[in-house]
């Protein structure tokens, strides 16, 4: 267990950061200096090496309350600053994944939503006490379907969009001293099994038709993190898929 940090060695907390955008954002972050808090939900090779390299690694469970309070107790207990909050966390199930619709929507909405919420009320003062002229930092991970729904994804969509939705409120309400902005990634990169016919489909749908990787979504994370005057806002990384 970490010792208390200084104002001046606040560190970056990643939700969801040992795969995928949010692992290739932990890596990047920890290369070029920072301090590093990353939840994971189940054990993977990826933890201990993010621990090896200094991230602090916690396990928590966003999808019900004591998981949320869980985590948001040891970070107030063991850190006293916080430079920047990624909400990347996330649950991508579809309309059948569970037989009771009541559940599948509230187990999206306590991970992109309920979570999300508790954790930046949370963790204002954290954001406020680390010691840099420039604004500290909320970045949530939305999705392009936010703002185009999902047939297939109807309570997943909902709840990402309820997420996109927080960044204004809480610009408005933490500024000037935090900023907030949104992510909102399509498709950056397949899964492993994913079959050749729905790639091909899948990359038909952007104007760039290409699959860019995490490395889009990292230069994303980078230029929040520098900007001094951006808030409210949200990146769309979609390739051009909004005007096809």
């Amino acid at each position: 267990m970490p010792s208390k940090l200084t104002k001046a060695s606040a560190p970056v907390l990643i939700t969801g950061g040992t795969q995928r955008l949010g692992l290739a954002i932990a890596e990047d972050l920890l290369q070029q200096g920072y301090s590093v808090i990353v939840t994971y939900r189940s054990d993977k090779p990826a933890v201990q090496a993010l621990r090896d390299k200094g991230a602090d690694c916690i396990i928590a469970d966003f999808s019900d309350e004591q998981g949320i309070s869980q985590f948001i107790a040891y970070v107030l207990e063991n850190y006293s600053a916080l430079r920047a909050v990624i909400h990347n966390a996330s649950q991508w199930l579809n309309n059948t994944a569970l037989d009771n619709q009541h559940q599948l929507m509230q187990a999206m909405w306590s991970v992109h939503v309920s979570a999300p919420y508790q954790l930046n009320i949370a963790f204002e003062e954290l954001l406020k006490n680390h010691q840099d002229q420039q604004a500290s930092d909320i970045i949530h991970m939305t999705d392009y379907v936010a703002d185009k729904g999902s047939s297939k994804h109807i309570a997943y969509a909902a709840s990402k969009a309820g997420l996109a939705n927080l960044t204004h409120s809480f610009a408005a309400k933490l500024a000037p001293a935090v900023k907030v902005n949104s992510i909102a990634p399509s498709l950056l990169m397949f899964n492993q099994d994913d079959p050749p016919e729905y790639r091909t489909k899948a990359l038909a749908k952007s104007l760039m038709a290409l699959e860019p990787g995490a490395s889009e979504a990292v230069a994303a994370v980078n230029y929040l993190l520098a900007s001094k005057y951006i808030t409210g806002r949200t990146i769309g990384l979609d390739g051009g898929r909004h005007l096809v």
